[in-house]
């Protein structure tokens, strides 16, 4: 394909609430949840009265990350202040942020023996700092109480909270997780809360505060994207220092939210995966059930290895 080549076809009319999703295409379906492991951990999360992004925004790939003991933990409640029309989250008036839930997460980490652990949240437009804080205080009880695993963050934008990127860089994650998640046309309908050039300086920042903290961010295809645009979300990024890239396909959570625009083939997702590449990322993951969580720890040892050769 060409720069100029669409990725996607040309618009669908957008679907009504009440209309049929598309079709999902063979390489996207997965089996559903059946193992032991995985009712480990979901018993486990439930003993200890913890959200997971992985239950929460339906996540397709849960059956396989939950049968390794993998999960990806999100805090400060299951309530978002935001509405993009491409989450599963529930939106509303969150409630009070559980002052307990630090310990609770650092221990079930440890009992779950994990090497690597991944931390969200919701938006909390509605708290002073935007959660950072909290964040601050997770990282820390998992330090104290996990201090073999290493820590992954995935954090809302916190726009308009000063001080608060500040905060978690200062906190040293090994990983600072932010998602662009689409392209900046498309932000008015996907994402509306949030502003494109906000993400990125985010980012950015995060490598000028701690340049040996590993940056990454995601986005999602099938909105309605060109390839141009992806393309130059690639260049914006690496603008921005960011070290990972993950690009994965959109599925729609139920028909109230964005339609799928069509489902990217496995071949494109491949040829994304090579510009990434060219374009210097440190490691980019792109396939059709690619999420930001998926396979993180494999990803973060890569992550190393690769930041070690280009270090040589």
């Amino acid at each position: 394909m060409s720069d100029t080549e669409t990725i996607v076809a040309p618009p669908a009319p957008q679907r009504t609430p009440q209309s049929a999703r598309t079709p999902k295409p063979p390489w996207i379906r997965v089996k559903a949840p059946t193992s032991e492991g995985y009712h480990r951990t979901r018993r486990l999360m439930r003993e200890a009265n913890l959200h997971t992004v992985c239950e929460e925004a339906a996540c397709p790939n849960i059956g396989e990350c939950w049968s390794q003991g993998h999960a990806t933990v999100m805090i400060l409640g299951e309530v978002c202040t935001r509405a993009c029309s491409f989450c599963n989250v529930a939106t509303g008036k969150p409630g009070h942020v559980d002052p307990f839930e630090p310990d609770n997460v650092a221990l079930s980490i440890k009992k779950l023996g994990l090497t690597h652990v991944v931390v969200t949240s919701v938006d909390r437009d509605d708290l002073d700092d935007g959660g950072s804080g909290h964040f601050v205080k997770v990282i820390q009880r998992l330090r104290a109480e996990a201090p073999g695993t290493t820590i992954e963050v995935l954090t809302p934008d916190f726009l308009r909270k000063d001080g608060a990127i500040a905060a978690v860089v200062a906190a040293k994650p090994d990983v600072y997780n932010h998602n662009v998640e689409t392209v900046p046309r498309l932000y008015p309908t996907i994402r509306p809360g949030a502003r494109y050039f906000h993400s990125l300086r985010l980012l950015q920042e995060v490598k000028e505060r701690d340049p040996m903290i590993f940056t990454k961010s995601g986005l999602m295809v099938g909105l309605g994207e060109t390839k141009a645009e992806v393309l130059q979300v690639m260049d914006d990024m690496r603008s921005a220092e960011v070290d990972f890239l993950t690009i994965g396909q959109y599925l729609q959570p139920t028909p109230k939210h964005a339609h799928v625009d069509r489902f990217v083939t496995p071949e494109e997702f491949e040829e994304l995966q090579r510009y990434a590449m060219g374009k210097g990322f440190l490691l980019a993951a792109c396939s059709p059930l690619t999420r930001s969580s998926y396979h993180a720890g494999d990803d973060f040892a890569r992550l190393k290895a690769a930041r070690a050769a280009a270090l040589a």
